[in-house]
């Protein structure tokens, strides 16, 4: 390992990480996780600028540091802009964490051009475009990370989410290609795929819908936010450093290869 990295991985407390749709949801989970480990923690939002500033006042209650980006990450330049605005007030980027994403559910027979369009272009485009603008500092370093929230109807599909599922699985792909390309210039890229994560929507569930999905999954519960956040902080850490290219779902065995 370089000594960049080897520099980054000692400095962990001031480790930078940028988490795209960070305001609530996963994304928050993801920010207060690394900030709870002591990373610099870039919180992004497109147009809850409350509820970041939230997310940030929470991070920095722990002692760690944290400033709200807002940025529509379907826009390439806009994509540009963000991680330039993270890297000068930060002084670096060392962890990228792409999670921001939306959904525009229906048949694909009944699927409006833009409303796919719209999908891909939050769900998979932006990851590529922030990857694209975050690799650049990286290779400079010898060091970095990647990771990509996908999830599981990326690797199993899903009715009336033709959108959703292939922006899903995209990223696997692209995490993939970016990991053969970027892997021996010291950045690993990965990707999570999450299952069925408690939320606002399993909780308006009625209760025969959510025993016949809770029965798909062996480990017999919801996920919690927390649960996919320590393995996204897994993967940006010096222990996971030989990970690379891998889809890790997070999902209480829902899906087996």
């Amino acid at each position: 390992m370089s000594d960049s990295n080897s520099e980054m991985n000692g400095a962990e407390n001031r480790r930078v990480v940028l988490v795209t749709g960070s305001s609530r949801g996963l994304g928050r989970a993801m920010a207060e996780e690394f900030g709870a480990a002591g990373y610099a923690v870039a919180v992004h939002y497109v147009n809850s600028a409350g509820p970041a500033h939230e997310v940030v006042s929470k991070i920095r209650a722990m002692g760690a540091d944290a400033e709200a980006f807002g940025a529509d990450v379907a826009d390439p330049g806009a994509c540009q802009e963000l991680v330039k605005g993270v890297t000068t007030r930060f002084g670096s980027l060392d962890v990228l964490v792409n999670n921001a994403g939306i959904t525009r559910d229906t048949l694909a027979l009944r699927m409006k051009d833009e409303d796919w369009r719209a999908v891909i272009d939050t769900n998979l485009s932006a990851a590529f475009y922030l990857a694209r603008a975050a690799l650049r500092g990286m290779l400079r370093r010898s060091a970095g990370r990647i990771v990509n929230i996908s999830s599981v109807v990326g690797i199993r599909g899903n009715v009336g989410q033709a959108n959703y599922v292939a922006a899903k699985a995209g990223l696997i792909g692209l995490s993939k290609a970016l990991a053969r390309e970027y892997a021996a210039k010291g950045v690993t890229v990965n990707t999570v795929a999450p299952g069925f994560i408690e939320s606002d929507m399993t909780a308006a569930l009625g209760e025969e819908l959510k025993q016949a999905y809770l029965r798909e999954i062996p480990a017999g519960r919801f996920g919690t936010p927390a649960d996919v956040a320590r393995v996204v902080v897994f993967l940006a850490s010096e222990a996971a450093a030989y990970v690379n290219g891998q889809t890790i779902a997070v999902d209480g065995g829902m899906v087996m290869p």
